[in-house]
């Protein structure tokens, strides 16, 4: 299989699929619908930024045929309920959900409040919860499905530079996955995690001398790319990739090993 660092050229093949991509507006989230579209899937390309999901979903079909933009905040479980009764009334049902959108703060440990520590927890942990508790459901009753959990390499080792309600919340979401995976195991819908580590994408958030220092501590010597991560977020959703089932594919260049 072949990436490239500006696109994403992976053969897979979704067709009949549909696919619920949540953070899409930008980003990996972006790159993981450009992926699913060019490969045959009708995509919902969800954001808490309606404008941004809205011009992704329209540079992929303006017609609205095979992608539809969805505004969804990730951490109300009607905004989950919404989004799945939409894309049944538009496509039928949901065959796939990639649970991409998470949020970032590096707060020192001492200085964060508590009502800071339960918001990133919202976004990143109990956002996977919602998704996985609406679709895992509407999954069963379909006798198919794939929930691909995008989580992070700070949920197994702490990270690079994350905070400590990041790091936590992504380690919740692993044993969510896991969770998940056991409880629908043998149904036809499987739940799985991708646990990245640095990506190309963060670089525009962080300082010359921080990215040099990461660079130094990724044993390839880089970032990942946005579609590296959009192939392997593939994998897992794939027909092929059914016996994945509470698996946690590390994608960190080599940063941390187990």
């Amino acid at each position: 299989m072949q990436t490239s660092k500006t696109q994403s050229t992976v053969s897979f093949d979704f067709g009949g699929r549909t696919v619920l991509v949540t953070g899409a507006g930008r980003g990996v989230g972006e790159e993981i619908a450009r992926l699913f579209h060019a490969s045959h899937a009708r995509v919902a390309v969800s954001d808490v930024d309606a404008e941004a999901a809205r011009r992704v979903a329209h540079a992929l079909d303006d017609s609205g045929v095979t992608a539809i933009p969805l505004a969804l905040d990730v951490r109300r479980k009607e905004a989950f309920e919404d989004a799945r009764d939409r894309i049944t009334k538009a496509w039928g049902q949901t065959d796939i959900v990639v649970n991409n959108a998470g949020y970032a703060k590096r707060t020192p440990v001492h200085d964060i409040t508590p009502e800071e520590f339960d918001d990133i927890v919202a976004i990143n942990m109990r956002s996977v919860f919602l998704s996985c508790q609406v679709f895992s459901e509407h999954m069963r009753a379909n006798g198919y499905g794939r929930i691909v959990n995008v989580t992070s390499l700070a949920g197994q080792n702490g990270g690079t530079v994350a905070s400590a309600h990041y790091a936590g919340a992504k380690a919740g979401a692993i044993m969510l996955s896991k969770y998940f995976a056991q409880q629908l195991a043998g149904t036809g819908v499987t739940v799985n995690a991708i646990s990245p580590g640095p990506i190309a994408t963060a670089k525009g958030r962080l300082s010359e001398e921080q990215v040099a220092r990461i660079e130094k501590l990724v044993p390839i010597g880089r970032f990942a790319e946005a579609s590296e991560m959009a192939a392997a977020v593939a994998l897992l959703a794939s027909d092929q990739g059914g016996f994945f089932v509470g698996a946690t594919l590390d994608l960190n260049g080599g940063l941390f090993m187990r």
